[in-house]
């Protein structure tokens, strides 16, 4: 059974409304919560790729990357959870992943990007937020520990 409906939340994932890349995000995330997403990542068998700059590396400990130097090349993880979507994880405080709603699109791929919160919300036992681009603090939808289940967040806009 599917968390959400499209019918229920496709306004949220209209590119006008909500820009193309919401901002998916874990606040206050802890050296230990990166860790655990960085495991997870491996054990779920997702495809990935780690990369520093242009020079793609192995993935490192989380201590590691984020201890990095300010003026180091920013790292990303681009994580495929599914053939056709992409997550690319940004070394932050907040867990921050940037997900494109272009290929999230349907309620099968909606059910992708609801696996995947719920997959990251169970791991750390913590909420996994989308905001729309740019307008962090306001979340439209994300996982809830305790419904154990992505919900919404905000209410659909009638078109």
């Amino acid at each position: 059974m599917s968390d959400l409906l499209w019918d229920d939340v496709k306004c949220f994932f209209d590119l006008d409304l909500m820009g193309s890349l919401p901002d998916v995000r874990v606040p206050n995330a802890s050296v230990e919560d990166w860790q655990a997403v960085l495991d997870l990542v491996a054990e779920k068998g997702w495809k990935y790729q780690y990369s520093e700059g242009a020079r793609v590396l192995p993935v490192p400990r989380a201590e590691a990357v984020l201890s990095r130097a300010a003026d180091a090349e920013c790292p990303d993880l681009r994580v495929w959870p599914t053939a056709g979507v992409l997550a690319i994880f940004s070394f932050h405080a907040d867990v921050d992943v940037d997900v494109d709603l272009r290929e999230l699109q349907g309620q099968d791929r909606l059910d992708v990007l609801c696996g995947f919160l719920r997959d990251i919300g169970r791991r750390l036992g913590k909420p996994v937020l989308m905001d729309p681009e740019g307008e962090y603090g306001h979340p439209v939808l994300g996982f809830d520990v305790e419904a154990d289940r992505v919900v919404l967040l905000a209410d659909p806009q009638v078109r």
